[in-house]
């Protein structure tokens, strides 16, 4: 496995596997790799000649009271996963590097940022934005590899490239979890013993929310209530967010036809956590 961490010698990485005629598979991460981030690279590995994963903490999209300083660096554990699972080359560059001192472009996908974690993070998805389409001109995929853990996020990066016309697919793949059901998340090391064991919580709020789809409820209001009372009856947290929307667009719904996205954010304490599920409403039989 080859390590690189300037732009430069990205640049010409790319321009040679190109040359080559290599498809490339991308997974762009931000380490504290996990077995959700093996899973994006073991996908890669099956579908793509050359497998090419980046390890960069963002600091645009960290707020102002966000947990940048914080945030988990495992660099050495982070290359040996990369190693073990046949990573051909692991980008690492710091930040002065990628946003050098006259640095002053910002790319926002304009609505779909707007709502949900937009709205908690304001400038959360602008940093995203722009770090994932500098990372795609530099290393110049075929196919880029995200977890469907942060749909809101994947949605937003498959309209960034549809709308700037980039040449790569964007491949948004299933949510790795835990045994007992919490998506896995390189924030959940900040998780106390206790706070750990409430927050399955969510995900069993997103499965109830799910079951009252399929036995045929239909009321997006009525949806989110279940949710919330399972969460508020059992734990003491803050519930930032619970909707069930529009898998494409994100609007928030007041019916269910068809398929729709539950979308959930919690805060136990300082800690956030967000999980999804994509349920689809079966056609009512007259």
């Amino acid at each position: 496995m080859r390590i690189i961490r300037t732009v430069r010698s990205m640049k010409r990485w790319s321009t040679d596997s190109q040359l080559r005629g290599d498809k490339i598979g991308f997974i762009p991460t931000m380490g504290a790799l996990h077995a959700g981030h093996q899973s994006l690279l073991q996908r890669a590995r099956r579908t793509c000649d050359r497998v090419v994963a980046s390890l960069f903490v963002n600091p645009l999209q960290f707020g102002p009271a966000e947990d940048l300083t914080q945030y988990p660096r495992k660099l050495k554990q982070d290359i040996a996963l990369c190693r073990q699972e046949g990573v051909d080359l692991l980008f690492i560059p710091s930040s002065q590097e990628i946003y050098p001192d006259d640095f002053q472009t910002i790319v926002m996908v304009a609505e779909l940022s707007q709502r949900w974690e937009g709205q908690e993070r304001p400038t959360h998805f602008q940093g995203v934005g722009t770090i994932v389409t500098k990372l795609l001109n530099l290393v110049r995929p075929h196919r880029a590899f995200f977890g469907q853990k942060d749909y809101q996020q994947a949605l937003l990066v498959q309209r960034l490239v549809k709308d700037l016309s980039l040449p790569v697919k964007i491949v948004m793949c299933p949510t790795i979890r835990e045994n007992d059901g919490l998506a896995l998340s390189s924030r959940n090391t900040y998780l106390s013993r206790e706070q750990r064991e409430q927050a399955t919580v969510l995900y069993s709020a997103l499965k109830a929310g799910k079951a009252a789809i399929k036995k045929g409820m239909r009321s997006a209001g009525q949806i989110c209530q279940i949710m919330k009372r399972l969460i508020t009856n059992k734990h003491i947290m803050t519930i930032d967010y619970l909707a069930v929307c529009h898998p494409l667009t994100l609007e928030p719904l007041t019916s269910i036809n068809g398929q729709v996205i539950l979308l959930g954010a919690l805060r136990l304490g300082n800690i956030r956590l967000i999980d999804n599920l994509l349920v689809h409403a079966p056609q009512d039989c007259s």
